[in-house]
């Protein structure tokens, strides 16, 4: 799938469905991040980042670039692209808004905001210590071939849920990582 494809199947079906089953008992804490991909030799790959070790939240995991609304933010893209230029220095003007996935709640509670977006090229990276251990890409075709799911069943607070897991080579891609992933293709079937 190219640039200008995704562009028009993403356009036609986006909706604001809820993206997740997870309940949490408590504020949510609204976050943001940028599902961002880039166009190679016709094909697009998506950009994903493994966060530091040392984080309080999903430490280590894989992970898009994002974290929590600020005061300053205006909106949940505002949050994604500041978030997006600390974690990676890609900066806003590199990037095309595209749209929105529904939130998602996540089982720690986050309520979080998918911005979809393109790259305007492949970027160079500037990777913040502090917050990403590596930025790295993935063939989005991976994705979009369902063998590479596996769903898992994971029991928290007497409910079993299942965790949608998508390892691409050393990585283990899942939780809600995983499962915006899925909710994006699901935008596309």
């Amino acid at each position: 799938m190219n640039k200008q494809e995704f562009k028009q199947k993403f356009l036609l079906r986006t909706t604001q469905k809820k993206a997740t089953t997870f309940t949490f008992e408590g504020n949510r804490r609204p976050a943001a991040v940028l599902v961002a991909l880039y166009e190679e030799n016709d094909q697009l790959h998506l950009l994903l980042t493994k966060r530091a070790t040392h984080l309080k939240h999903h430490a280590g995991q894989i992970s898009f670039p994002g974290g929590k609304v600020e005061p300053s933010d205006i909106d949940s893209v505002a949050t994604a692209l500041r978030e997006t230029e600390e974690e990676t220095g890609i900066e806003a003007d590199k990037i095309e808004i595209i749209g929105q996935l529904a939130p998602y709640d996540t089982i720690t509670g986050f309520i979080v905001s998918p911005i979809v977006a393109l790259l305007k090229q492949k970027p160079t990276i500037v990777i913040d210590p502090n917050e990403v251990a590596e930025v790295f890409y993935v063939p989005f075709s991976h994705f979009l071939d369902r063998t590479n799911h596996v769903a898992v069943p994971f029991e928290r607070n007497k409910k079993t849920h299942n965790v949608l897991f998508m390892p691409y080579q050393q990585y283990n891609i899942w939780g809600a990582t995983a499962a915006i992933i899925a909710d994006l293709i699901a935008q596309l079937d």
